[in-house]
């Protein structure tokens, strides 16, 4: 009788280290692991050996990262995507590729179900299964950390200890972690309790902003329709051009995020993230935006990219209203080309100059000086109709407070 075959979403890290041999344990499977390079660096050494050496049956590692930037990031740029304003969601975007990634094995290699390793009170599980709905509904979906024995990661590392799985995780350094091009997610261990600074030992790509240099650094970002294409005039490619940034703002302490979030399960959970390149890149395409964006279309697009972001950060990627939503985002987009200039510093970002051949700023209009082409006479009429309805809405309510007053006066009386 042919065995089962499960695809695992696997990255090598502690919890999918334990989901192959524990499938292989409770599910008399054959485990084929499925490995998505994002840009990560750190995880992919050797993780088909340690695949192998677990007791996965075939391995499969996709270099993704060119697609992951193309379709993934800069959509997400564009959109001004920032989860409550602040995290750029390396991790949240993604996911969505990697399941798209697993998806595409599983059919391949006949899989019967597919398996991550995500947590039951995590973001993640979602992002993984609903993407799978939608992409495979016919496939089963396990999540072993739901449902197996171990209680904390100090458990699962004393069962990679008893079966000679290699992990880089310990009792003494029992951070997660989770790392791609676009930035870096750390949790677990000390960094669960709101009131304790990260350890120098948390942060993996950026120095802290006290050991930055004393000098600050500049850099230019060319924009084409939304999206990056050069840094200090030179053309790079899109991925290349991440990795330059995220070299640049992690040596000047960018991008760092101590973060309490809330998350998609009804829980408030405390993140820690390295995000330079995708730091500066938001901050320089806002400022772009700022420029060429007119000022009903800026307010509303600031309402999008909120709703964008709770998309991507719920796991609703491959939904329809995401779909519909970049419409609207490449249509505001058609405008945002030109040049940020910005200065890097002991962690802190300030624009330095900004310039477009679609800039709606008039320095004819907004000069105080001589040049002022800004007719000031029309500003009387304007503002007597603006503030028309405010003038007689307390117009009137001062008058029938008046008569209330006099009422009331009158029945003491």
């Amino acid at each position: 009788m042919k065995k089962n075959r499960i695809a695992v979403a696997y990255s090598g890290g502690l919890d999918t280290s334990v989901i192959v041999k524990w499938l292989q344990e409770h599910y008399d499977a054959d485990i084929i692991t499925v490995t998505g390079n994002l840009g990560q660096k750190k995880e992919l050494k050797g993780v088909a050996e340690k695949a192998y050496k677990t007791g996965a049956k075939k391995v499969y590692i996709q270099d993704l990262t060119k697609e992951f930037v193309e379709d993934y990031i800069f959509p997400a740029l564009k959109a001004g995507a920032l989860y409550e304003q602040s995290y750029p969601m390396a991790t949240a975007i993604g996911r969505p590729l990697l399941a798209k990634a697993l998806v595409e094995v599983a059919k391949r290699e006949r899989c019967t179900a597919i398996a991550h390793g995500c947590t039951g009170k995590g973001n993640d599980q979602v992002r993984f299964e609903v993407a799978v709905m939608a992409l495979a509904p016919e496939l089963k979906i396990l999540a072993p950390v739901r449902e197996w024995e171990f209680k904390s990661r100090e458990e699962e590392i004393a069962y990679c200890e008893r079966h000679g799985i290699p992990v880089s995780a310990t009792k003494k350094n029992p951070y997660s972690i989770d790392e791609n091009l676009w930035g870096t997610a750390i949790e677990c261990g000390v960094l669960e309790d709101p009131m304790v600074e990260p350890p120098a030992d948390a942060y993996q790509c950026t120095v802290a902003p006290e050991d930055a240099p004393n000098k600050a650094g500049v850099v230019t970002i060319e924009f084409r329709q939304g999206v990056p294409v050069k840094i200090d005039g030179k053309t790079l490619k899109p991925t290349a051009l991440i990795e330059k940034l995220n070299t640049l703002g992690g040596a000047h302490g960018i991008g760092r995020l101590d973060m309490i979030e809330n998350r998609l399960v009804g829980i408030k959970s405390r993140e820690i993230y390295e995000a330079p390149g995708a730091t500066i890149l938001h901050f320089a395409h806002r400022e772009l935006e700022r420029l060429t964006l007119d000022k009903e279309t800026s307010h509303y697009k600031a309402k999008i990219s909120n709703d964008y972001a709770d998309l991507i950060y719920n796991g609703l990627w491959f939904s329809p209203l995401k779909k519909a939503l970049d419409g609207f985002v490449n249509a505001t987009q058609k405008n945002v080309t030109g040049t940020v200039k910005l200065r890097l510093y002991k962690g802190n970002l300030t624009v330095s100059g900004r310039t477009s051949p679609f800039s709606l700023y008039d320095t004819n209009l907004a000069t105080y000086t001589s040049g002022d082409t800004f007719d000031h006479a029309s500003a009387e009429g304007f503002i007597k109709i603006y503030g028309l309805p405010l003038k007689t809405y307390h117009k009137v309510n001062r008058s029938n407070s008046i008569l209330r007053k006099k009422k009331l006066l009158r029945r003491k009386k």
